[in-house]
């Protein structure tokens, strides 16, 4: 808890009544990350990294404190995919294989690898996959067998993510569906509940790093924590009641609008 020392919510706020505020805030945005988590197949960090910010948690508490949550966040929803048998085991198990050195690898990185160019174009790559999936929608029916180097693919996208996940500090899931979708043609159910496995997997590297660092904010973990592991639950089980195309297009036009308004935020 290193870096509570340095920061307080009254600072500059003057009153613990509006300090009350705040942390009413971030339960706010915890059961909002978790709900959009759930229903979208990703842990939520990187989407509560600039929601948390704008509430005054300071920035480097704003990336690394929503990490261990996303851990049992992502395991509560993929426990109502498994329940169902949703899944593809021989996926997880690869990705999981190579991502994890790929993160601690893409970690190691930052110290050379200038972030905002990466950042700019990741976000551009998930605009246009989330439009792609909005106007030209995967076919309900795909012979995945015809793929070819289903190994090679799966391997692929585990070290692309991976190495992202290391850069960018965190779990990974806001690309992993996109790249399941795309590159190995899974169905979209099928594509969120090995995502949501495989993050609160990837999320261990980058929370153990920032730990160690003292960057995160335990009664800010817990306080978010407390809202986003059950209502990732409910966005599991929302996602699992949506026809899978109605899905497809929602998480789509998701990507899309996310994309361009974190596309236009860099560019400005």
């Amino acid at each position: 808890m290193a870096a509570r020392a340095n920061w307080s919510w009254t600072n500059g706020y003057g009153s613990a009544s509006l300090a009350r505020v705040h942390w009413l805030a971030i339960i706010g945005i915890g059961a909002v990350v978790g709900f959009l988590g759930g229903l979208f197949g990703k842990g939520g960090a990187a989407i509560a990294t600039p929601l948390l910010a704008a509430v005054g948690v300071p920035p480097i508490v704003a990336v690394a404190s929503p990490l261990p949550a996303t851990v049992p966040g992502t395991l509560v929803a993929y426990r109502r995919y498994r329940r169902l048998g949703i899944g593809e085991p021989d996926v997880i198990r690869t990705t999981i294989l190579v991502g994890v050195p790929a993160t601690v690898a893409g970690a190691l990185a930052t110290r050379w690898v200038g972030g905002d160019v990466l950042v700019t174009a990741t976000e551009a790559v998930v605009m246009l996959i989330g439009l792609r999936l909005v106007l030209w929608p995967a076919p309900t029916e795909v012979v995945r067998e015809d793929l070819g180097h289903l190994t090679a693919r799966t391997v692929a996208v585990a070290a692309i993510v991976g190495a992202l996940a290391g850069l960018l500090a965190n779990a990974g899931g806001f690309l992993l569906v996109p790249l399941y979708l795309a590159v190995l043609k899974l169905p979209i159910k099928t594509s969120l509940a090995c995502s949501l496995a495989v993050a609160s997997v990837l999320a261990v590297p980058g929370t153990i790093v920032h730990a160690a660092l003292g960057h995160i904010d335990w009664t800010v973990t817990l306080v978010f924590g407390l809202a986003s592991i059950p209502f990732s639950g409910y966005g599991a089980r929302v996602a699992l009641r949506l026809r899978a195309d109605r899905l497809e297009r929602i998480y789509g036009g998701g990507l899309a609008v996310l994309g361009f308004v974190l596309v236009a935020g860099s560019l400005t």
